[in-house]
């Protein structure tokens, strides 16, 4: 944990031990209140008292009411203070574990699930430690307190009411156990259905087209009726198991004021300090009651703090690195793989094995081969989202692995078959390659990328507000984004995931030329699917199983008949 991030956490613990002290305090004042009301009724009802001789005494009154109304008021407020902070410190380092993480480890995660525990899942940890922590220290101390108090006023009552006390939390850990397990597979629920219905928004244009909307529809609400259901069967055990604390709690009660009617006719105990106890006794069995309600609450910032921290704990990547200030050569770089092999966890075969390849400064080269054959894991590599388990990646002779990942990424740029638009205006989703660049900076690297004349055309032009995953732009004009990004950075190193696929020939005519414009001058690597970006290539790499099996040009490669071949005569050329 950073130093702010722990700066933020030793705040929240300052003000959740506040919430105790007022609630402590707090206490103090409702002993107050009680006593000052039995002697008030003990002088008026009993002695004969007028409003002259008790006028003291309903001002101390309140004086005590009032007290502990602010008392409970800076309990609450510094309970959710306290959480407010926990939950800001907490979902901060979730998100910057899950960016350290990277691409490895999302790639086998749900994202609507993922988000689900960022956002909803830290937001149930606010009854918990704003209500429940807080409570839990209150039910120890605030019934101690006042038995304590009543040891001096009736010893009796006070042991009476410490023999009761543990029925209630024994009660509580019975009933709860039994709801926890059902709250957990609420969360699981949740969380699943997150992650089904982000699917389905983020695969909405398509099911429309494919005219299964209205069928997706209804199995929506058959998810969410499931749901539904869970949720009130939990419901159910919650308001159960707070009707049997009541009821144990009324009782307690009412063998107190049992005990202290007969004690009273028998003439054992005076009238004031048995309504002093009789007064007291709601207020010494409250924060148990009190406990009791918020435990639900508590019981599900539980269930979705084992999601959190099941991600916490997942070990990083174990990355070497050298100093931050490495500076690469001038120029492209020679990006040399040795021997390098990879492997998935649980994977029945290495995802990348003893592969050797050169990629020559300014040149181009191609990537190919079948769907898992090792493309996107090597240029996972090449980003060092992944580490080689085996061999070495050179990049001008330095292994790449003796820099840190930061800082060896500011010099590679990416350009995703499908490039992610956040919801912004167009200038900011390209300053996003190079955050302090100037405007006309931004705007050289549309025109480039042969972006600048659509972006002139919106609404508001470089200003236009963009929806999530670019809403108001075709394909082909979020790839001329992309690949704006790409130019603004001017990273030596390119890799490109086949930028023309799925385009009308107009987007695809364009954007090849803004790509040709691109690797000029760079070391670039290209992971490709179609004939026409392979026939361009300087050098084609074929990879098969994740062993490197052919390398050459396109003219060498078919006359050798093996796998390069077989894939160029298949029916729609090189497939991914």
């Amino acid at each position: 944990m950073d130093t702010r991030l722990f700066r933020e956490v030793r705040r929240a613990r300052v003000f959740l031990v506040l919430a105790v002290l007022f609630g402590l305090t707090g206490t103090g004042a409702t002993i107050l209140q009680m006593r000052f009301l039995s002697e008030v009724v003990s002088r008026v009802f009993l002695g004969g008292g007028t409003l002259g001789r008790v006028s003291v005494l309903l001002v101390l009154l309140l004086c005590a009411v009032m007290g502990r109304a602010a008392f409970t008021w800076g309990r609450e407020v510094a309970g959710r203070h306290g959480a407010i902070l926990v939950k800001g410190a907490l979902r901060e380092r979730l998100f910057s574990h899950l960016m350290r993480l990277g691409p490895a480890y999302t790639r086998d995660e749900s994202s609507g699930e993922l988000a689900s525990t960022a956002v909803e899942g830290i937001e149930r940890l606010d009854a918990y430690f704003g209500s429940y922590l807080p409570q839990a220290a209150l039910s120890a101390l605030v019934p101690l307190t006042i038995a304590g108090y009543l040891f001096t006023v009736d010893w009796i009552s006070a042991a009476l009411l410490l023999a009761t006390a543990p029925i209630i939390p024994i009660l509580m850990v019975a009933v709860g156990k039994y709801s926890e397990r059902h709250i957990q597979r609420q969360w699981e629920a949740l969380s699943r259905m997150s992650a089904y219905f982000l699917d389905v928004l983020q695969g909405l244009p398509t099911l429309k087209a494919l005219g299964r909307s209205r069928e997706e529809g209804r199995v929506v609400g058959r998810v969410g009726e499931v749901f539904r259901r869970r949720t009130m069967k939990v419901l159910r055990y919650a308001f159960a198991s707070g009707l049997v604390l009541e009821f144990m709690v009324s009782i307690a009660i009412a063998v107190i004021a049992v005990e202290l009617g007969v004690r009273l006719l028998r003439g054992d105990i005076a009238f004031q300090p048995a309504f002093l106890v009789l007064l007291l006794a709601p207020e010494f069995y409250r924060p148990l009651r009190e406990l009791g309600t918020s435990r639900h609450a508590g019981m599900e910032g539980k269930a979705a703090a084992e999601r959190i921290f099941e991600i916490l704990d997942t070990p990083l990547p174990e990355r070497s690195g050298g100093e931050a200030g490495w500076e690469p050569p001038a120029g492209a770089p020679r990006i040399e793989l040795k021997d390098v092999s990879f492997s998935f966890p649980d994977a029945r075969r290495p995802a990348l094995d003893k592969v050797n390849l050169t990629l020559e400064p300014g040149t181009t080269t191609a990537l190919v081969g079948r769907s898992g054959a090792g493309k996107s894991t090597l240029a996972s590599l090449l980003l060092r989202f992944l580490d080689p388990e085996e061999g070495e990646i050179l990049a001008c002779g330095a292994p790449i692995s003796e820099i840190p990942p930061a800082r060896w990424r500011e010099h590679v740029s990416l350009v995703p078959q499908r490039p992610y638009l956040f919801y912004g205006s167009v200038l900011e989703n390209i300053r996003l390659a190079r955050p302090r660049a100037s405007r006309e900076e931004v705007e050289r690297a549309a025109e480039l990328a042969g972006a600048d004349g659509f972006i002139r055309a919106l609404p508001d032009g470089y200003d236009t507000q963009l929806g999530e995953r670019g809403a108001r732009l075709s394909g082909g004009e979020a790839q001329r984004i992309a690949i704006a990004r790409a130019f603004l950075k001017d990273a030596p190193v390119l890799i490109l995931d086949e930028p023309t696929s799925s385009l009308d020939p107009e987007s695809e005519t364009a954007i090849r030329q803004a790509v040709e414009r691109l690797r000029a001058g760079r070391t670039t690597l290209v992971i490709a699917h179609r004939l026409n970006t392979v026939y361009r290539a300087d050098n084609i790499a074929v990879l098969d199983g994740g062993c490197l099996v052919e390398q050459g040009t396109h003219e060498e490669l078919v006359r050798r008949g093996g796998l390069y071949a077989e894939l160029v005569c298949a029916p729609e050329g090189v497939r991914p």
